[in-house]
């Protein structure tokens, strides 16, 4: 049963047979929370061109600010792998944790303690209600893998984590790592 593989800490990758919808064409989201009630994630590989100084000035950093989902596009996230440094996280799984003390996270990341492979800031998440991933799942919307990277994940390129993980999964995915992100521009 697809509820029972689903849990925190995953990846879905989209289908290749995803087009044009702008926020989930070509994204590997990582499963923040999966329960009865719904489900939380970030996409991880669509970079904004703002950097977390331009969001909040406090900040002295130019840490890119990532496009977490469509849900409340207008709020900052954070995820980050050192819950010793950040009180007050949330741990995800595999050494991947969620937000934490932001004025805490501010004073380390302006005195250097935290660099841009600790941390990855969103605006946004990726949001469905009880039993939508799963329909979604269910429709073939998504691929469902492993995290492997554990807390890695956060030094993967972001640029071509799609393609890579479309390799990776080989087969009938091959064709799909050079097709344009819009096959009918081709």
């Amino acid at each position: 049963m697809i509820s029972e593989k689903l849990k925190k800490g995953n990846l879905l990758i989209a289908e290749p047979s995803i087009l044009g919808d702008l926020s989930f064409n070509r994204s590997v989201v990582l499963l923040a929370d999966h329960n009865s009630s719904g489900s939380v994630g970030f996409i991880l590989n669509k970079p904004l061109q703002y950097t977390v100084n331009d969001l909040v000035p406090e900040v002295e950093a130019n840490f890119t600010i990532y496009n977490g989902g469509p849900v409340e596009q207008d709020n900052l996230y954070f995820i980050h792998n050192i819950p010793d440094l950040i009180p007050d996280s949330v741990e995800i799984s595999n050494g991947i944790f969620w937000g934490g003390d932001f004025e805490k996270t501010r004073d380390l990341i302006n005195n250097g303690t935290i660099t841009k492979d600790n941390i990855r800031f969103f605006l946004g998440y990726t949001g469905w209600d009880a039993n939508q991933l799963e329909s979604e799942m269910n429709s073939n919307a998504w691929i469902l893998i492993e995290n492997n990277y554990k807390k890695s994940i956060l030094k993967k390129s972001s640029i071509d984590f799609w393609k890579e993980q479309i390799l990776e999964l080989g087969g009938e995915y091959l064709i799909w790592s050079n097709a344009p992100e819009n096959p009918t521009l081709n």
